[in-house]
């Protein structure tokens, strides 16, 4: 007889901002890893201008705008789909405003979000939510529970996993261009939950020589 027993996808929650191109390319190779290994990726809003906003003396001028106006518009709106059109919208609307705003160069003007709601299959009144604040604390809710996870110094993209004795597993990254596909991606994902689920290991790092490259 066939073997129709499914198995359980592992989730892997993963907090991201629209405006941040590195988190775009992890949240890329995280669609690839779920070509790969058994992961089903559950999407959260998190915020750069909410973790900048009481850094603005320490920020570079031309990154300021960041902690606006202009910076809270893209993930007000995304917290707002998801709000009035269910979890499922979140994924597809960073999809769609991450190829706007990334891959087609377009930034993030209120033209890029107002294109990618109607890319997203989304309600065009939503942009309205851009200069909103209904839904600010829901977002700075999800922006606390993935930045907690890890720790104030840190930024987005956030991904917890459960680890192999069934404790949370929580880390920031990783950051890598371009994308991994296929195997890449997979041997990419296996050695992070490796390094991740170590126990007392922190970080690896070095100075990034490479623009993102969006191939």
């Amino acid at each position: 007889m066939p073997d129709t027993q499914v198995r359980e996808k592992t989730p892997v929650d993963f907090w991201f901002d629209p405006l941040c191109p590195w988190a775009w390319m992890t949240s890329r190779w995280m669609l690839e890893v779920e070509k790969v290994r058994d992961v089903e990726v559950r999407w959260h809003v998190m915020s750069l201008a909410v973790l900048n906003e009481d850094k603005l003396d320490q920020l570079p001028e031309a990154y300021r705008w960041l902690a606006g106006p202009k910076g809270f518009a893209p993930v007000r709106v995304v917290v707002a789909a998801q709000q009035k059109h269910g979890d499922e919208a979140v994924g597809k609307l960073y999809t769609a405003l991450g190829t706007r705003f990334h891959n087609n160069g377009e930034g993030p003007t209120r033209e890029a979000i107002a294109g990618a709601l109607a890319d997203a299959g989304l309600p065009a009144e939503l942009i309205d939510h851009a200069d909103s604040e209904e839904y600010d604390e829901l977002l700075r809710a999800s922006h606390a529970d993935g930045i907690d996870r890890v720790g104030q110094e840190v930024g987005t993209p956030v991904i917890s996993v459960p680890g192999a004795d069934g404790a949370e597993v929580a880390f920031f990254g990783p950051v890598v261009t371009p994308t991994p596909r296929g195997e890449d991606a997979a041997r990419l994902w296996d050695g992070t939950l490796l390094v991740a689920s170590t126990p007392g290991f922190y970080e690896i790092k070095r100075t990034r020589t490479a623009a993102p490259s969006f191939e």
